[in-house]
């Protein structure tokens, strides 16, 4: 048995084995508002619910690991003492994890990330109208573990409202977990789904993703694509150049087929086949070469 002991660990690889082995843990999908108040949300695997009178959720915000600074989350907890915390089901998975991106202060990853912004009754931060569930919490403290890369702080919020969508609801008006769908963080890429089992969502770029924002609107208009395939394809760092996209064109029949065809709604599933695929580029040049026509 590989016995450890923390404090002779490198903080990455402890924080990797610690992630791997304490799991699957629930998704806290926070939002808050900054001193100018610009929405911000983020997601949080260090969640879970710890008394219900007074009902108490917790989540961490942990100093990053590899420059020990601190998440906006954490800063706007600590000048606002409100936030929103958002459940995570699998339709939102995507896009849950593109919000994870570190865009610079004062982005508001809401409009990144495609999530829709609905306003909350008794705080300032937004709720996300995807989410099947969302609590409006007030910030009672916040409590420091430690001062160094990668230590928690505990920001322990008491829920003042909670918001829940009839559709997941049974006949007897609870919550079903097979309508409520829930997913959860495990070790590396992987996530687990209530209903399903484990998955794995790709990491989101180091480098910034262009956001959903950037996607064109005939792609955000379509019927075809779920807010998971607005996630993927919010997640690539450029567009492919129209050189890319002519020698793809060329390659293939397929997509020769495609662009000469009549039946746009055809071509368009053909890119969220890739996309359902992971062949998140082709699926860009694919929907690209078809805006050329």
């Amino acid at each position: 048995m590989l016995t450890i002991d923390p404090k002779e660990m490198p903080t990455p690889k402890l924080h990797g084995y610690l992630q791997s082995s304490v799991g699957p843990r629930p998704i806290a999908l926070a939002s808050t508002v900054d001193a100018d108040g610009v929405p911000n949300v983020s997601p949080f695997s260090f969640f879970n619910l710890f008394s219900t009178n007074p009902p108490i959720l917790i989540f961490s915000p942990s100093r990053r690991v590899r420059d020990n600074t601190i998440k906006h989350t954490l800063i706007n907890a600590q000048l606002n003492k409100e936030v929103v915390i958002n459940v995570v089901n699998y339709n939102m998975v995507q896009q849950t994890s593109l919000s994870s991106t570190e865009y610079a202060e004062g982005v508001n990853e809401f409009v990144k990330a495609g999530f829709t912004m609905e306003p909350s009754e008794v705080v300032k931060p937004p709720r996300v109208k995807e989410a099947p569930v969302q609590f409006e919490c007030r910030v009672n403290d916040i409590i420091a573990l430690g001062d160094g890369g990668g230590a928690g702080n505990l920001v322990i919020c008491e829920v003042l409202k909670m918001h829940i969508s009839e559709e997941i609801l049974d006949e007897a008006g609870n919550i079903d977990q097979h309508k409520i769908d829930l997913v959860s963080r495990l070790g590396a890429n992987w996530y687990s789904r209530s209903n399903e089992g484990l998955f794995e969502v790709e990491k989101p770029l180091t480098t910034l993703g262009i956001g959903v924002d950037a996607i064109p609107d005939f792609i955000k208009q379509s019927t075809v694509f779920s807010g998971n395939d607005m996630g993927k394809l919010g997640n690539v760092q450029a567009l492919p150049t129209a050189e890319e996209i002519a020698t793809f064109v060329e390659g293939s029949f397929e997509a020769k087929a495609l662009l000469s065809a009549d039946d746009e709604e055809k071509k368009l599933r053909r890119a969220k086949e890739y996309l359902d695929e992971n062949e998140v580029t082709t699926a860009w040049k694919l929907l690209l070469a078809k805006a050329k026509l």
